[in-house]
């Protein structure tokens, strides 16, 4: 059989019909290619998501002596570790604190009158809600039992007898009115921890203190950075706060300078800080060395 002869238009057509499927193939295969790197690059980004967060961290510092608020908590060489859970929306926070010292104080015993040493020991609970990056909520119970033993009392970690002396919860609020500067109110619940007046009748009067802090970093340089910090006390209800010993006063003022150690490619940050109660007419100078 004769092959058909095309004509000159006939030709046009079917080269035109070759290469409009030909591009639609090569559309289709680029389609294709388009949309399985989109799927592996979404499927990369859901795996880098997973392997950021974090649900635990974990912490320590080594203190050449433990400060809080204006107080000295302990005065020696001690080792403070923490161990949190965080969301993956990093807005609340739920963690353990603890402390432990390498030298001991005197405590009395109330029974023999004679002087035992103690080591500080601290196991403290605390949670954390971020309402959004300037605005926080906090609550802590402090659970400070160095020398209950030893003074002659019978230790019980969830007893929040306001006379025990070592259990307390405070609910503290924090917000930052600039990115480097925060402003801290810490208020102590229901006369935990002596937190109370003695009354005539023999009636203990809960003070509820207030503790105010603004905290302000105001220099910053290649790692290095300097925060002044100022701190007052006052109750509402009595004279006697937490803090003092008479009527609300300035507790804590002073200046934390911070800066990074570079050993090998291990980096451990530093911080000192210079701090001097004015109520209690003390000064000390605090290092805190973060190990992790």
């Amino acid at each position: 059989m004769k092959p058909t002869t095309l004509n000159t238009e006939e030709k046009s057509i079917s080269v035109f019909n070759i290469l409009i499927n030909g591009n639609n193939r090569i559309v289709t295969f680029s389609i294709s290619i388009l949309m399985l790197f989109v799927v592996n690059f979404i499927s990369a980004q859901t795996e880098v998501e997973k392997d950021v967060y974090k649900a635990f961290n974990a912490s320590a510092h080594l203190k050449n002596m433990h400060t809080w608020h204006g107080f000295v908590v302990h005065p020696g060489a001690m080792l403070a570790t923490s161990l949190e859970y965080n969301t993956r929306n990093t807005k609340f926070t739920f963690g353990v604190w603890g402390g432990a010292s390498f030298s001991t104080i005197d405590i009395e015993n109330k029974e023999t009158g004679e002087k035992e040493s103690a080591y500080y020991k601290e196991f403290s609970i605390y949670s954390v809600y971020r309402f959004s990056d300037k605005f926080f909520i906090e609550a802590v119970s402090h659970n400070n039992y160095t020398g209950v033993e030893e003074r002659g009392d019978k230790l019980n970690y969830w007893s929040y007898d306001k006379t025990q002396g070592y259990n307390f919860v405070d609910v503290n609020f924090g917000y930052y009115v600039t990115p480097n500067t925060l402003l801290y109110l810490a208020t102590i619940v229901g006369g935990g921890s002596g937190d109370y007046e003695l009354q005539e009748d023999g009636s203990l009067k809960d003070s509820w203190t207030q503790y105010f802090e603004v905290k302000s970093k105001v220099w910053e340089k290649g790692g290095y950075k300097l925060s002044l910090f100022a701190g007052g006390a006052w109750s509402f209800t009595t004279d006697k706060t937490f803090y003092t010993e008479g009527a609300g006063n300035i507790i804590n003022v002073g200046a934390a300078f911070g800066k990074d150690v570079n050993i090998g490619n291990y980096n451990i940050p530093i911080e000192v800080t210079a701090m001097w109660n004015p109520e209690k007419e003390k000064t000390i100078l605090q290092l805190d060395i973060t190990l992790f």
